[in-house]
């Protein structure tokens, strides 16, 4: 009885022991795959990742492609995607076909079309989940199925190229801010107001702040948590956390007062002077039920600049009403 007694505490002594070994192998397993694809590497167990075993019989082969698609191929040679032809994972992946399909009996029938799959036929969610079978891994493609641009039938053909991209990088059908701005019109002029972030100037791009492929916050930003997130990327000085909060920055972050793309005010504000802004909130005319909020209406030219005596508007950790840091 003891013995079995011992036995017993010793299994319970050492399962948390096999359990944080199990659990520190799993973290290291996901630091290495996540590594390998930062460096645009196969991570080890990409196979096992991507397993879906394909009949050999059915592929034809790069090779055989090229004997009457000679033109695709001379492209094809240059672009990121020559690299298929090198994969080792299987047939399925391998070039033109890993796109494609298997293709044997398309060029035994002397090239049936109706016996490969072409992206011209396909809906745009079938299109990109053919590019999905390879590009589904890491953080930047995996919201793609459920992104704003395929919500509203933007797929991954509509802004890159297999075959002939205009921008090699990311295989684009044209630069990038174009192809932005071919359907987001009502952005365009907002980057030739006075003031305004230098994307035109090609200083900043939009996919810094927009991930393209999808994301967990509204329009598409790159941030997980918070949309501020984007904007502390660069303004890290403005995050905080303050002693004393101001209530806008605090509950509905940075786009309270400031737009991002461009502005008539050199601050990227909303209104074109900063004493206008501040009293949309600042008013005597104060809900009876709502905290209280200080109010100031002297128009005088000296005072109309609110931030020249609140100066830490953003926030503080020595004053209440924001006059100093």
């Amino acid at each position: 009885m003891n013995r079995r007694r011992v036995a017993l505490w010793v299994v319970l002594l050492l399962l948390p022991l096999v359990s944080f070994a199990g659990a520190a192998k799993r973290a290291k397993d996901k630091s290495a795959t996540s590594s390998a694809q930062s460096l645009g590497q196969e991570p080890a167990n990409h196979e096992q990742l991507t397993s879906n075993p394909a009949d050999p019989s059915l592929y034809a082969g790069t090779d055989t492609c090229r004997t009457c698609h000679d033109d695709i191929a001379k492209t094809y040679d240059h672009s990121a995607h020559w690299k298929t032809t090198l994969n080792h994972r299987g047939v399925q992946y391998q070039g033109c076909e890993a796109c494609h399909g298997p293709g044997k009996a398309h060029a035994e029938s002397g090239g049936d079309i109706a016996k490969i799959i072409r992206f011209k036929t396909l809906s745009r969610e079938e299109s990109s989940k053919r590019c999905l079978n390879c590009h589904e891994f890491g953080e930047e493609h995996a919201n793609f199925l459920r992104s704003e641009h395929l919500k509203n039938n933007v797929g991954c053909i509509d802004c890159h190229s297999a075959h002939h991209p205009k921008v090699e990088r990311a295989l684009l059908t044209m630069a990038q801010l174009m192809l932005c701005y071919e359907c987001h019109l009502e952005v365009k002029p907002q980057f030739s107001k006075p003031s305004h972030h230098r994307v035109n100037e090609g200083l900043i791009s939009c996919t810094n702040c927009h991930n393209p492929h999808g994301g967990f916050l509204t329009r598409q930003l790159r941030a997980t948590a918070a949309q501020d997130q984007v904007c502390f990327t660069c303004h890290a000085d403005k995050a905080g956390p303050f002693v004393f909060e101001h209530a806008p920055v605090k509950t509905e972050g940075c786009v309270s007062c400031h737009t991002p793309h461009g502005s008539s005010n050199p601050r990227l504000l909303k209104r074109s002077q900063v004493n206008l802004l501040c009293l949309e909130c600042h008013t005597l005319t104060v809900d009876s039920a709502a905290p209280g909020i200080p109010s100031f209406h002297n128009q005088a030219q000296k005072y109309q600049a609110c931030t020249m005596c609140h100066v830490a508007i953003h926030g503080s950790n020595s004053d209440r009403d924001f006059f100093k840091f």
